[in-house]
């Protein structure tokens, strides 16, 4: 049988079809606009996304046996708050994962509801980025479209309700909310009082390889496919990816060099650092994960390289760079504020240590290492807790620069292991998709059998030791300018 992954992205939605063997048949990505429509704001057409997955869809299954397809599943950009009325039409444009006119909203949530309690609460504290905090906002500024709301979706959960009709949501992707218990994997009542929303306005919670009713019969007549085609759940883009790269069970990790950048950690059992510098949340494997995401990533190096370099050649820009562990160039990767572990919507991307002789090379070099430094922030906090990891798995569009896995390798001290697809949330989905149509009996048992490992990056000793000593300058640098970007 063949099964669909669908990767709704901040910039893309890739499809991706792959067979009970985990082999993958074709990939089709279809773009959509980003608006912005004021400095921090970050917007999408929910139309566009249903719009360019049907049109991926009748591309994708062209040359192929429709009959086959047996399932569709998900990984999806997270925190998004789609907002739907009584007729289940959207009310205003999607307020994304990456939007930060949350600030006062979020101050609210920490500072006087206080960060113990949210954590009591959700097993996590508020981040701009979080659907509950645009909840607060819509409220207090959209007073008459906040009265509309009928039903709160995230952004691949209205992808799935368009193709089934079932309003849905899995526990990976609702743990990024602020509307759910994630130890307890139900929604919070004391959050929805908080937010003024009720539970029928809340979708119902699934495992991410359930499934939650089949293709609309309308559709499967369309695109000519069986009226049997199940509707699984899916995840959180980073649950998904780490599907994708075998990363679940009990202390796997997986880096993703993506639009943001994640590093997730997976876990039999709940866990929560004390100053939830990491997010806690439940995995799509039905367990649990720590993480930690960085809002720009491999945004940062497209950011640099198209819109200050004027160029699209990133490998051209990084083949001049040698002169690893001794750049003098330090570059802070906060281009829309950051999430973990700092929580400062305020932070700004910044480059310091220029002198005359400081090259193109060195800057492109500087912002490599400052994404890697930046996830390096996050596994310290990880090891904090005890967690002991000597691997990871990669993937994301960053993943594809040899230069940059090995950035990461010895920055972090870590062996990377380079899978044989780096579709990371596509891949994950389609994987989701096999087990929740019983190709597989366990998503532990799937990603087992269909992920496999190509390439391994060793750290090296000597390099190592220099990026021990750049990554603890590096540290140093955001508390000293932090009160800089407070004043705006």
């Amino acid at each position: 049988m063949l099964y669909i992954g669908i990767d709704l992205g901040t910039s893309a939605v890739k499809l991706l079809l792959m067979d009970g063997e985990g082999k993958i048949h074709k990939i089709v990505s279809k773009e959509y606009p980003l608006y912005f429509p004021h400095p921090g704001w970050s917007e999408q057409n929910p139309k566009d996304w249903y719009e360019k997955t049907i049109e991926g869809m009748e591309e994708l299954l062209s040359e192929t046996d429709r009959a086959q397809v047996a399932g569709i599943s998900f990984g999806g950009q997270m925190h998004g708050l789609v907002a739907l009325d009584k007729e289940d039409k959207v009310i205003r444009p999607a307020i994304l994962w990456n939007d930060g006119r949350t600030g006062k909203e979020t101050d609210y949530l920490n500072e006087v509801i206080g960060k113990e309690k949210l954590s009591e609460y959700t097993a996590n504290i508020a981040f701009a980025g979080f659907t509950a905090p645009k909840l607060l906002w819509m409220r207090e500024n959209e007073p008459e479209n906040f009265a509309k709301i009928a039903k709160i979706m995230l952004p691949k959960d209205y992808l799935a309700y368009c193709l089934s009709g079932v309003h849905c949501t899995d526990y990976s992707d609702a743990s990024g909310m602020l509307l759910m218990d994630v130890k307890k994997k139900c929604w919070s009542r004391p959050m929805m009082e908080i937010c003024g929303v009720k539970e029928e306005q809340l979708p119902k919670l699934y495992e991410s390889y359930e499934a939650v009713g089949v293709l609309k019969p309308e559709l499967a007549e369309s695109m000519g496919l069986s009226d049997n085609v199940k509707i699984i759940a899916g995840a959180g883009d980073n649950a998904a990816a780490a599907v994708g790269t075998g990363t679940v069970g009990d202390g796997m990790c997986n880096i993703s060099l993506g639009t943001s950048g994640t590093i997730f950690i997976s876990s039999k059992t709940f866990g929560v650092d004390e100053n939830n510098a990491l997010h806690s949340f439940a995995h799509a494997d039905g367990c649990y994960h720590l993480m930690g995401c960085m809002l720009s990533a491999a945004s940062c190096n497209k950011w640099w390289s198209e819109e200050i370099l004027k160029t699209k050649d990133f490998a051209a820009e990084q083949a001049d760079i040698k002169n690893l562990g001794n750049n003098q160039v330090f570059y802070l990767p906060y281009l829309m504020g950051e999430r973990s572990p700092h929580n400062d919507p305020k932070a700004r991307g910044t480059f310091i240590g220029m002198t005359m002789d400081t090259t193109r090379a060195d800057m492109t070099q500087a912002v490599l290492e400052g994404v890697a430094f930046g996830l390096r922030d996050s596994l310290e906090v990880a090891r904090s807790l005890g967690v002991k990891i000597d691997r990871t798995k990669i993937c994301g569009g960053g993943a594809k620069s040899p230069l940059w896995k090995k950035m990461i390798a010895n920055i972090m001290n870590l062996k990377v292991d380079v899978i044989e697809s780096e579709e990371g949330p596509g891949y994950g989905g389609a994987i989701l998709a096999a087990v929740g149509c019983g190709e597989y009996g366990s998503v532990e048992e799937a990603a087992g059998k269909l992920v496999k490992v190509t390439d391994t990056v060793e750290p090296e000793e000597e390099l190592v030791a220099k990026y021990e000593e750049r990554y603890q300058k590096f540290r140093k640098i955001y508390p000293a300018v932090k009160a800089l970007f407070q004043e705006g």
